[in-house]
């Protein structure tokens, strides 16, 4: 067992190291070190030489943000005429923050910002969204062209490391996240523990957190290698959490992995697959699987990602932490938007009702909602919108069927993009408005839909939650407060006290009462 662990800590260590070439030759390694010429040795003596020139080599730490200029500062003048400096901070793409960190601590004065969306709750280098000119950055690289030209080991990669890899990288890591997609069989008696009829997100919320149970040997958080192997395991096994979970709901026999297939294609077979027949792989639906996997595998400090981050921050295993990114993914207002979408199409029906549910749209008076245009961050269209929409033609033509809500999606979102009041306020389709779509093309229940955005996802998570970890400043995320509440009270006992009564029920012709009572009670 301890050297299935120590062979198994080299290949992530060479993964790792860009320092030396290596081909495989049969039973040897040929490695090319910048100091030596062509030299063959066995796979055992390489990977000693490659652990030692490597062991010390991560993503670049992230350098402390500084203000590099003595008048990079901002001046803050308080009501009483108290006036202090803060340093001023600027982004890479030139976005300028405001250091208030010795805020508190200098001035006992704390900023207000509920939901944070003024607030930089960290530094990071893994993923930008230029709002207002729709672009989405993975490392640097736009997402559409990651999206048709790479593939979603290679985005695991970069989004880990920080670079796509090289042939023998990619190889390498490919072939951990492929040997770390089963699971304990002792984690499988937890899948036949839920109902039938449970939720997938609640087992995937139990089970992926239940993981640290079965780990052990990965739960150092201040080891590099244990973060590494902690990420692998996560990263592999969640599509294979995600299919139990669903034939756990569905109550169908679990299907086990197959090493021979590719990441997309392991989800679906263990989805589909049914012991009594065999199941054909449709290179259309890995396609777009792949896609999705892709599209939604990071998007900046989002609510579960800041969760990840701040139940990171306490040292809190990684399985617990990804666990906890699933159950803030699991709110309808995060992850679960695609499927509101199709309960939107579902409810318009037909084209000819179009007009109709925009001008409920448009009515503040009116409850109803568009859902799948706009985002919190996107002033401008999408851009993972317009790969997603390319997916479902392509989905759609490979089954040869048409889709009505499909034809009803491209119709109201013409109309919507060219209606004055969605341009002015710049309400274009979102990623989420199209995956529904291509997701129930392609057999996967709506039940399943957040639960893939988590295996998407999952990679995001780790990832931020590594880059956290291993920042020298990091410390325990701790909001404040702005307290409104009651100050200092006098404690009363009991049999003092007044009794307030809940209100009455209202009802229709009626005004809803409130009824105070001062109750005496004896001493007895």
């Amino acid at each position: 067992r301890q050297r299935r662990r120590q062979r198994r800590s080299i290949i992530i260590i060479i993964i790792m190291s860009s320092d030396c070439e290596a081909k495989e030759n049969g039973d040897y390694w040929t490695m090319n070190w910048p100091w030596k010429d062509g030299k063959t040795v066995d796979k055992g003596e390489a990977a000693k030489q490659v652990a030692a020139a490597s062991a010390a080599k991560t993503v670049p730490a992230l350098s402390e943000p500084k203000h590099t200029l003595d008048d990079d500062t901002v001046t803050v003048t308080l009501p009483d005429g108290t006036s202090f400096k803060l340093p001023y901070l600027k982004s890479s793409d030139g976005k300028g923050a405001i250091d208030i960190r010795g805020m508190y601590s200098k001035h006992d004065l704390v900023t207000y910002d509920p939901g944070f969306t003024s607030t930089c709750s960290c530094h990071s280098s893994i993923t930008l969204i230029k709002g207002g000119e729709g672009v989405l950055l993975y490392r640097g690289y736009e997402i559409d062209e990651l999206a048709t030209k790479s593939d979603f080991m290679e985005v695991t990669h970069l989004l880990l490391y920080g670079e796509l890899p090289t042939p023998l990288q990619k190889k390498l890591h490919t072939r951990q996240l492929v040997r770390h997609t089963m699971v304990h069989e002792k984690l499988i008696q937890f899948f036949r523990g839920f109902k039938s009829d449970a939720h997938p997100m609640a087992i995937m919320v139990g089970v992926v957190g239940a993981l640290s149970s079965f780990y052990h040997d990965s739960l150092d958080v201040e080891n590099a290698g244990h973060r590494a192997l902690s990420a692998y395991r996560l990263i592999a096994k969640m599509p294979t959490i995600a299919a139990m979970a669903y034939k756990t709901s569905v109550g169908q026999p679990i299907v086990y992995p197959r090493n021979d297939l590719s990441y997309a294609e392991n989800f679906l077979y263990m989805m589909f697959a049914i012991p009594a027949e065999k199941y054909e792989l449709r290179p259309e639906f890995v396609k777009a699987i792949e896609i999705f996997l892709i599209l939604h595998a990071d998007h900046e400090q989002n609510a579960s990602t800041s969760t990840v981050r701040i139940a990171g921050s306490s040292w809190a295993n990684p399985f617990a932490c990804i666990a906890s990114g699933i159950a803030a993914l699991w709110g309808p207002a995060h992850g679960g938007a695609n499927e509101a979408v199709l309960s939107m199409l579902e409810e318009i029906g037909s084209k000819d009702r179009i007009p109709e549910y925009l001008a409920k749209a448009k009515d503040k008076n009116s409850s109803f909602r568009l859902m799948g245009f706009g985002h919190r961050v996107y002033k401008n269209y999408d851009p993972r919108a317009r790969v997603m929409r390319k997916v479902c033609y392509d989905v759609l033509d490979a089954i040869g069927e048409k889709d009505p809500l499909l034809d009803l999606a491209i119709e109201l979102e013409q109309a919507a993009v060219k209606d004055e009041y969605f341009q002015k306020r710049k309400l274009f389709p979102n990623v989420d408005f199209y995956s529904g779509i291509a997701l129930r093309a392609m057999g996967i229940p709506v039940s399943m839909f957040t639960v893939l955005f988590a295996v998407a996802r999952t990679v995001g998570w780790i990832s931020q939650w590594k880059e956290m970890v291993e920042d020298p400043k990091h410390r325990i995320g701790r909001p404040r407060q702005l307290y409104q509440g009651p100050l200092q009270r006098k404690f009363q006992p009991l049999e003092e006290r007044t009794e307030v009564l809940p209100p009455e029920p209202e009802t229709k012709g009626q005004h809803s009462r409130r009824l105070s009572v001062t109750v005496k009670t004896n001493a007895n």
